[in-house]
Order: structure tokens, then C-alpha cells, then sequence
């Protein structure tokens, strides 16, 4: 496989106008950011700040259109934001997102084309950090209806995407076949726009939605064909559904390489293929990293957490990928001392127990970024908390723990606690970092 570094932009650059669906003025300010950050949006609306990774498991489902939110906070129709940023090779950077409530991203024509010339102008830059993308190991097939998305091996140093479109006259069928890297975004998927039935235009417009846009603004398909408008490609809509994609996609947090088939696909499967392409990327991780040798063994776990029998519950940490991910086990056995009470008869471990595990290697986590600055990480909150699977007795319990943020006196992971490939218990877990008691 070919190494790539990451890149992050040269400067800033703004992208203002109204929403899609809403009309609402928003200004989309990009500013350049550090390896291995990602894609963060930073919401900042009514005197309120929310900071929203581009990332999956922020995902708010909306009908036709990809949102993400942080609490009350929200960024609606990023999918053309996102697959500009894929588009352009840009790894890291952090979108500003100002104005309006809901925080629809400007829709311009309904294309990539004003993030795309934004961004282009701006230009990126090379970082030292390699790229780590994720490469399809196993085939993935998703259904639903008459729509399909498959996810097969393929190249290790781009994506390919063929995208089979279907629909009523006057459009019909579409093929597309495109190459992410090799293949010429900027013109080939760029310039595509989003398009409705002028059917459809008139029953969302009834509802309130939309009222601002007229045929002229972006693609109305009538009996005829487009309606006060033109097609840019004879098979645009194709194109435009392989823009979605590709913005979605990145929703996995890293450029994927593999192949992709879809047909007649749209938003709601390629959420579900980010998912389920996650899943199997920690999968395959977890396999590799049990075939290295221990980064911690308990003696080493010792001298970095405070905690002792029968509290301490990280057996050994099996991987630890500078601060930003850990993955350890706890072995779990019979002669666990919870066992004799939770529950006599049936023996499942505490769910609190299995937090108290994940939260204990956050910590470890997190030791590596203040191993030389005399804090500590004592437990702040938890949130997100969801227990999936039960553990029991002869389990061995995967623990993995990814930094979100570490500021001067908070740390944030989120973490996930397995069973062979099942997930058993997720938690987002929040620090607070104190000064050291002196020895």
C-alpha cells in the first residue's frame, strides 16, 4: 500500500449563503488544523458553542439530507461540505458554522462547487502525520427495498465507486463509474447538483420547506426534463448520488479504499455502510493487535493507576497508538469477587463494572499525554452510556478507548467494551485533570 500524508488547508477560507431547505444565512468559516484532528464542525449559534466531529457516530437521521449534532446543537446538509473536503484530499480541518438554527450549510446550486472553489483557493498543505485510511477487508452487502450498497475488497490506495441510478422518464437509468484520487473531482463531481421531482418540489414547498428556491436555483426534473434549467452532464444524477456518497462515506472519520457497488442507493445506506465499515475496520484491528506483543503489561498498568484488587480491571493494554487510541482486555473469570453477589445462580458482570473498566483504560490513555505534566485523570462523567451485550464468566472483554478532546484541564474519550466481535457496552467518558499528590 502507498503512504499519504495527511493534509491540512493553507488558511482559511468562507463560504456564506442561504440553506437548502431552510434559507436560513449561514457562514461556513474553514480554518486549518493539527494531524490526526479529523474533520470537526464547531457550531456556534445564540451565544452557544457546541464542537461536532464529522463522524458517524454523530449522526442525526433526517430524511433526504446527512446531520450531525452535539446536544441541542446541529449542522444539517454537510454531505457536499464533506465530499468536498474527500474530495480534495483534506484530512484535517475545523468548519465554523455561524448563523441560522438549525445550522443548514449553505446549498448554493445544490452541488460541491462553492466549498470546492473555497477550499481549492485556499489550497492545503502537506503535515508529517501518515494517513491511515480504512481498507475494506470483507465483502458488506446492505438492502433495503430495491436499493442495494455492497462494500467489497478491492484497491489499498483509492476508492472506486461504480453507482447504478434508476427512476421514472424522463431520466431512467444511469451508470457511473468513478476512481476517488485518479479521477478529476473537481470537474467529473464537483459541478453535480442535487435534483427533485417537480412533483416533489411542490408537496415539500407546500409544507414551508424550501419556499426561497425556484427551478433556476437547482435541479427541477419535470415531464421533459429539468425545468427552467439544463443538466450539466448528461448523467448528473448519477454523478450527483456518487457526491452524497463520497461525502458520507468520509463520515468514517478517514479516507476508505476498496470498492463500492451500489444501486439506486441514497443517504440512510450509506449511513448504514459507514457503520457497518467502521465495525469492521475495530474488528480487524483488535485481531492485529492481539497478535503484538503487549504495549502494558500489568506491572507497567501498576505503576500508572492507583488501582489495586479487587478494583483494578485492565488485565493488560494490547495497543496504544501514541494519545489518541488504546486497546486493552479485562479477563473475565469465575473467581471475580462481583460474581458471588451479581448474580448468585446467573453470573453477569455489573455493567458499572465494565464502565469502571473502560474509564480505568481511558486513564491509561490519557497517561501518555500527561506522563510528564503532573496531572492525573480522576473520573469527571460519563454520558452516552449503553450496555449492548452480556459479559459472564469465561468472556474476554475488549476494551477501546479514543481520545475526542484534551484540554488543560479536561480529557474526553469515547469508549467500547467487546466480546469477540459483539459489542457489549459504550460510554463517552469525561476527565477532569488534577495536580498529583506528591509521593
Amino acid at each position: 500500500m502507498v503512504s499519504h500524508k495527511q493534509k491540512t488547508l493553507s488558511r482559511e477560507a468562507t463560504v456564506s449563503g442561504p440553506g437548502l431547505f431552510t434559507g436560513e444565512q449561514i457562514t461556513v468559516r474553514f480554518e486549518p488544523s493539527q494531524a490526526d484532528s479529523g474533520i470537526t464542525f464547531i457550531r456556534e449559534y445564540d451565544g452557544k458553542v457546541a464542537t461536532i466531529p464529522a463522524l458517524v457516530a454523530n449522526m442525526l437521521e433526517r430524511p433526504r439530507h446527512t446531520c450531525l449534532r452535539n446536544g441541542t446543537l446541529r449542522v444539517e446538509t454537510v454531505e457536499h461540505c464533506m465530499a468536498a473536503l474527500a474530495g480534495l484530499g483534506i484530512d484535517n480541518a475545523a468548519v465554523h458554522v455561524i448563523g441560522g438554527p438549525t445550522g443548514e450549510l449553505p446549498g448554493g446550486d445544490g452541488s460541491s462547487e462553492p466549498f470546492v472553489h473555497a477550499l481549492a483557493e485556499a489550497g492545503t498543505v502537506e503535515q508529517a502525520a501518515e494517513q491511515h485510511p480504512l481498507i475494506i477487508k470483507r465483502p458488506i452487502q446492505l438492502t433495503r427495498d430495491d436499493a442495494s450498497i455492497a462494500a467489497l475488497p478491492g484497491p489499498t490506495d483509492r476508492l472506486e465507486i461504480i453507482y447504478n441510478f434508476e427512476a421514472p422518464a424522463p431520466l431512467g437509468r444511469q451508470t457511473f463509474s468513478f476512481h476517488l484520487g485518479p479521477d478529476d473531482f473537481v470537474k467529473s463531481i464537483a459541478p453535480a447538483r442535487s435534483f427533485i421531482f417537480e412533483s416533489e418540489m411542490e408537496a415539500i414547498q407546500s409544507r414551508g420547506v424550501g419556499k426561497h428556491l425556484t427551478p433556476k436555483d437547482f435541479l427541477v426534473i419535470g415531464p421533459s426534463g429539468p425545468v427552467d434549467n439544463a443538466f450539466r452532464f448528461a448523467d448528473e444524477c448519477a454523478r450527483h448520488k456518487v457526491l452524497d456518497l463520497i461525502g458520507d462515506l468520509y463520515l468514517v472519520g478517514r479516507p476508505v479504499y476498496g470498492r463500492i457497488i451500489a444501486h439506486k442507493s441514497g443517504h440512510l445506506l450509506n449511513h448504514m455502510l459507514a457503520k457497518r465499515l467502521l465495525e469492521q475496520a475495530q474488528h480487524t484491528t483488535r485481531e492485529m493487535a492481539f497478535a503484538r506483543e503487549a504495549a502494558l503489561d500489568i506491572r507497567k498498568i501498576q505503576r500508572i493507576l492507583p488501582h489495586r484488587y479487587p478494583m483494578l480491571l485492565v488485565d493488560r493494554v494490547l495497543e496504544i497508538d501514541g494519545d489518541t487510541r488504546a486497546v486493552g482486555i479485562k479477563n473475565v473469570t469465575f473467581n471475580d469477587i462481583f460474581f458471588q453477589g451479581h448474580y448468585p445462580g446467573t453470573p453477569i458482570m455489573p455493567g458499572v463494572l465494565i464502565v469502571e473498566a473502560l474509564a480505568q483504560l481511558g486513564g491509561l490513555l490519557l497517561s501518555q499525554k500527561l506522563e510528564h505534566t503532573g496531572k492525573l485523570a480522576v473520573l469527571l462523567s460519563m454520558d452516552k452510556v449503553k450496555m449492548r451485550h452480556p459479559v459472564t464468566p469465561g468472556d474476554q472483554l475488549i476494551l477501546e478507548a479514543v481520545t475526542v478532546r484534551v484540554k488543560s484541564r479536561t480529557g474526553h474519550v469515547r469508549c467500547k467494551a467487546f466480546v469477540q466481535d459483539k459489542l457489549a457496552c459504550e460510554a463517552d467518558i469525561k476527565f477532569m485533570l488534577v495536580d498529583a499528590e506528591p509521593v
